[in-house]
């Protein structure tokens, strides 16, 4: 029962590493009572300016090549204030990717059981020694959390 417990809390744990973090950096952060809308978190800045934001994360117990794979993802209503956050115990690292980029990142399902779901894999590793390497396409996310102070509507169209 121990092993199923551990498994079973580790992505509410993770949540909750993640919001541990985001407060010790000073952000201003919200939990919702439910994730029914893929929003984990709730990040304020300023009196009128809110950041939702998707945890996702990757045990050290997951298989090698599954330590940094987000898979099945559902992006519903990607928009400038809406984050995705990722870590990967493997990895030992963050990736904030804002939801706009992620879409064009992250590969579609075009068929199968998760039609419609996004799957990325930031990192890979060695087959020959087991080491795990960053992809260096994804650098602009790694541990990036300034970009969560960088979100900004899109300019309004002057036409």
């Amino acid at each position: 029962m121990a092993g199923f417990r551990n498994t079973a809390s580790f992505g509410k744990r993770m949540e909750y590493v993640v919001v541990a973090e985001l407060l010790r950096r000073g952000y201003d952060v919200y939990m919702p009572l439910v994730d029914d809308q893929g929003i984990d978190c709730i990040l304020r800045k300023g009196d009128s300016e809110y950041i939702d934001i998707q945890i996702k994360a990757r045990s050290h117990d997951c298989s090698l090549s599954d330590g940094w794979r987000f898979a099945a993802m559902a992006i519903n209503n990607p928009r400038y204030n809406y984050f995705f956050i990722f870590y990967s115990s493997k990895a030992d690292c963050y990736w904030i990717a804002p939801s706009l980029d992620l879409v064009n990142e992250a590969y579609c399902n075009e068929n199968g059981n998760n039609v419609g779901k996004y799957h990325i894999n930031l990192c890979g590793h060695s087959k020959k020694d087991g080491s795990v390497h960053a992809n260096p396409k994804f650098d602009k996310w790694k541990n990036r959390f300034d970009l969560l102070g960088l979100c900004c509507p899109p300019a309004e169209s002057s036409t």
